[in-house]
């Protein structure tokens, strides 16, 4: 009998002050930090209720504070422009895919609650050939004062990690890490054929790495296919971006858990040559959601 109380007591702080939570990792450059207008979202889609949202400063290679952030609910304004000094969070007039990815979310998990940690910057590649001023993800780049943008994802990671009651309620979250959402390539895809055909091998280590980091092998990863609007005089925006397609369809194609977003053939562009308009994002969000939830499917049966 003193055994079973001890067991009892050892379960009571499990069964009354933990909750699950699921975490996704969305990350890349300019069309996951995101360029649609908040006007352009239905009053539906600008808060979305038991979703919350860690997004990492950005900050360019070798600059301090990259990563810093503050948990909060979802609201739009986590697109470009958006800014946080861990203390107050700073919400800009964009939106990208994770509005609509939340609330898809909801729909396929009603009973749980979603948490999005985001880290994305505009222009940057995986390949430190492909660098320029924007920044870069290869773990191995030392750059300037030997940080760069993955760096910065991994202090995002840690400080959201290190809060330990997300939503606020007084009890300690179990979080649950369900998938990595990446949308990058166009940097790799403006330069050469020799950075171009890198990238496959480029994306393997990076996935696997950030997989590494979150403690989960095989965690799902669902990459967003790179397109091009055309807006060039020459015809093409990015001069080698069937290399960079042709290389997201092999990763997919090699990795038993992944998947590919393959809806931005379609979309629109907005007021530049590079990103989608307001409509492309609400799309881009719900097709996310869809591909992640089929693998997170598979994948938990397996557990």
């Amino acid at each position: 009998m003193k055994n079973l109380k001890i067991f009892f007591l050892i379960l009571i702080p499990t069964f009354f002050y933990t909750q699950k939570i699921r975490v996704f990792i969305l990350a890349g450059q300019s069309n996951m930090n995101g360029f649609g207008y908040n006007k352009d979202l239905p009053n539906d889609l600008k808060t979305i209720k038991d979703v919350y949202i860690f997004q990492g400063n950005s900050v360019p290679d070798g600059e301090k504070n990259g990563g810093t952030g503050k948990w909060d609910v979802l609201k739009a304004g986590n697109g470009t422009g958006f800014k946080t000094d861990g203390k107050t969070n700073t919400l800009s007039d964009r939106f990208g895919l994770e509005m609509t990815f939340a609330k898809r979310m909801k729909e396929l998990f009603p009973n749980d609650k979603i948490a999005l940690i985001k880290y994305a910057r505009e222009g940057t590649s995986i390949d430190s050939l492909a660098t320029g001023n924007f920044g870069c993800w290869d773990s191995d780049y030392y750059g300037k004062n030997g940080m760069n943008q993955y760096d910065y994802f991994l202090n995002t990671v840690k400080n959201a990690l290190n809060e330990k009651d997300i939503d606020g309620n007084g009890k300690t979250d179990e979080l649950q890490m369900s998938g990595i959402l990446w949308m990058q390539g166009e940097g790799e895809a403006s330069y050469n054929g020799e950075i171009a055909n890198n990238y496959y091998a480029h994306l393997k280590i990076l996935m696997n790495q950030m997989r590494a980091a979150l403690r989960t092998d095989d965690l799902p990863v669902v990459i967003g296919k790179i397109s091009d609007s055309g807006k060039n005089e020459k015809g093409k925006v990015w001069p080698m971006g069937e290399l960079v397609q042709y290389a997201q369809e092999k990763f997919v194609r090699d990795n038993k858990n992944a998947a590919i977003v393959r809806s931005t053939q379609k979309y629109n562009y907005g007021n530049d040559p590079w990103h989608y308009d307001s409509a492309g994002y609400i799309d881009l969000g719900k097709n996310f959601a869809d591909e992640v939830f089929r693998l997170i499917i598979n994948f938990e049966k397996k557990d």
